[in-house]
């Protein structure tokens, strides 16, 4: 506590130097106010400078901190009309640009933040709140490896400053793990022990790597430094789910009140669990706008799907998802959900068409993530914008889902022109050029875009290119490797199952997918034929055949389920007629195959 509070007087002594020269009584409500500015009480801090003016402040003494009060509050037409005019005290020029910036930003006027940022960097090159700030900027923008070099400087400068170490340690989080980012966090809480948004980065990669009861003790400290912190009660309710407690989940994120309703996370958390208790009306409605802004996240679509499928809203499920059934790429588990809700309609042959495509499992084919517009339509928005993130992807997937990958290299490599830095730029250059036939020209552009953020997405894709670039021997380390710091990633240990069993190493494969199958899997047919073969094969026949009767429960028309039945079944020698009849079906829908 005396550490913390040498370092508050210390910044707030520097803050107030150029009040020197000003009255006694102007000069205190002042430095009030700043130590309220430090609390992150922006009420207060207004009441203190409401009094600096009262005792003779001028508008242009107070302009920096009064701008950043009503920051603190939220409200941003205030705030601007205090730091557009760019009039700061003396000394205080850096810190108002700074916050102008900041305010530009928050709207989205990312060219006019840029400009005020390079007016606060003539008056404090090494101030490292601004080096955040301009990190911030960057990321925002597309730029995320000019952001990286950002958040460098602003360490440099301040080694022990607890925004720049957070603001590091989350972008290192996204490109090499929460492991990686552990570390630092760490050394900014040796010398911060108290702060709130250090504490919580650091309960949230505990979670992320499966450390449950240190990530606890993390937030029952956010609360007794803070009773009503809502991170830490989504934190908390994010652990209590990840448990299997939906009560407990829910109770913690109702604590939380309609303080995390901006928070995509939290939307996401508060939807699963709402369907989980049966209410699905109530999860469709905010997963309705988070699934416009995020069109590209397929678990978000899926989730979307089974919602709106629950809520018995069939109009909606097929205006938004209908035409994706057509693609190739359409993933098992939504033409499953498309095909119920056609069977409950009573189209039952077309619900039949869909129901049979799932069961065979998902084609070969690799397409991009489908796109509600079509490129006709988002072609001249992007003759407007082309720096635009969302809209030179959507654009980009468009041109790749109609075979046009001619237009899409030109539109991706556009983008690519204007955001060099930006990890969904090089994603998607990476993505045209894998769907062109040019896996190995993809790979370079796959190992930036991971060197910015690395996912699951663009492991998958990294994954298929190094496979179809005659680099598959290359292809069990980079899953292994992202393992070790994704732990909980299921497609990485989907993958790596998959492997397992390619090697006939079936001990491995038996507790990848038994993990999976804990973890959500005991619906996944597929999941479920491929554990039966690595229990069978691992000498457990009788667990082989529970796996494979649950997958035939599941899929009874797929060869993959019929086919583990069978085997299962002749291993224990049981119902030889049933297994005859199970592997003759197996064998007319695939031929014969190693099994």
């Amino acid at each position: 506590m005396g550490k913390a509070s040498g370092k508050l007087i210390l910044a707030l002594a520097l803050l107030a130097a150029p009040l020197a020269a000003a009255p006694d009584a102007v000069r205190g409500h002042i430095e009030q106010a700043r130590s309220a500015l430090a609390r992150g009480d922006g009420i207060a801090a207004k009441a203190d400078l409401d009094r600096a003016i009262q005792a003779g402040a001028t508008r242009t003494d107070i302009s920096a901190d009064m701008g950043e009060a009503f920051i603190l509050q939220g409200e941003s037409v205030k705030a601007r009309e205090w730091l557009g005019p760019g009039q700061f005290a003396k000394g205080q020029e850096g810190r108002g640009w700074r916050l102008l910036g900041n305010l530009e930003r928050s709207e989205w006027r990312l060219a006019e933040s840029g400009k005020a940022l390079d007016r606060a960097l003539a008056f404090s090159p090494r101030d490292p709140l601004l080096w955040i700030e301009i990190g911030r900027l960057r990321y925002q923008g597309g730029e995320q490896l000019q952001a990286i070099e950002a958040a460098d400087r602003a360490v440099a400068a301040a080694p022990d400053h607890p925004r720049a170490i957070e603001f590091r340690a989350r972008l290192l989080r996204d490109s090499h793990g929460d492991a990686a980012a552990l570390p630092l966090i760490e050394r900014g809480l040796a010398k911060s022990p108290d702060d709130l948004a250090l504490l919580g980065s650091y309960a949230a990669s505990l979670g992320e790597l499966g450390r449950a009861h240190d990530m606890l003790l993390v937030t029952r400290k956010m609360l007794s430094i803070d009773p009503a912190n809502a991170q830490a009660f989504f934190l908390q309710a994010a652990l209590a789910a990840r448990a299997g407690n939906v009560d407990l989940a829910r109770a913690m994120l109702n604590r939380a009140g309609n303080r995390l309703n901006d928070v995509p996370a939290a939307t996401l958390l508060k939807a699963i669990l709402e369907l989980e208790a049966g209410n699905a009306n109530v999860a469709a409605q905010p997963l309705i706008a988070l699934a416009d802004w995020q069109e590209a996240n397929p678990r978000l679509q899926a989730l979307l799907a089974r919602s709106l499928y629950e809520a018995g809203d069939t109009q909606q499920l097929f205006a938004r998802y209908g035409a994706l059934a057509q693609r190739g790429d359409t993933s098992p588990y939504l033409l499953t959900i498309l095909g119920r809700a056609l069977e409950e309609q009573g189209k039952y042959a077309e619900a039949a068409v869909l129901l049979d495509r799932a069961v065979a499992g998902m084609s070969a084919a690799l397409l991009p993530q489908f796109e509600r517009d079509p490129p006709e339509v988002l072609a001249p928005r992007w003759r407007e914008a082309q720096a635009d993130t969302v809209l030179t992807a959507e654009l980009t997937r468009g041109l790749l889902g109609i075979g046009n990958a001619a237009a899409a290299g030109q539109v991706a490599g556009r983008f690519v022109e204007l955001r060099p830095g930006s990890q969904v730029a090089l994603g998607l250059v990476g993505d045209v050029e894998l769907l062109a036939g040019r896996p190995a020209n993809a790979l370079p552009y796959y190992d930036r875009a991971a060197k910015i953020r690395l996912t699951d997405h663009l492991l998958l894709r990294s994954a298929i290119a190094m496979e179809r670039a005659e680099k598959a021997a290359v292809v069990p380390v980079m899953i292994a490797n992202y393992l070790k710091i994704n732990p909980n990633s299921r497609l990485a240990t989907r993958i790596a199952a998959s492997q397992a069993l390619i090697r006939r190493d079936w001990l491995s494969a038996r507790s990848l997918l038994e993990n999976l199958r804990k973890r959500g899997g005991n619906n996944d047919a597929r999941l479920l034929a491929d554990l039966s073969a690595a229990q069978l094969n691992s000498g457990d026949a009788a667990a082989a055949l529970n796996s494979a009767e649950r997958a035939w429960l599941i899929a009874p028309g797929s060869a993959f389920a019929a086919q583990a039945r069978g085997l299962a079944l002749v291993a224990l020698g049981r119902d030889a007629d049933l297994a005859r009849q199970l592997l003759d079906q197996a064998g007319k829908m695939t031929g014969d195959n190693p099994l």
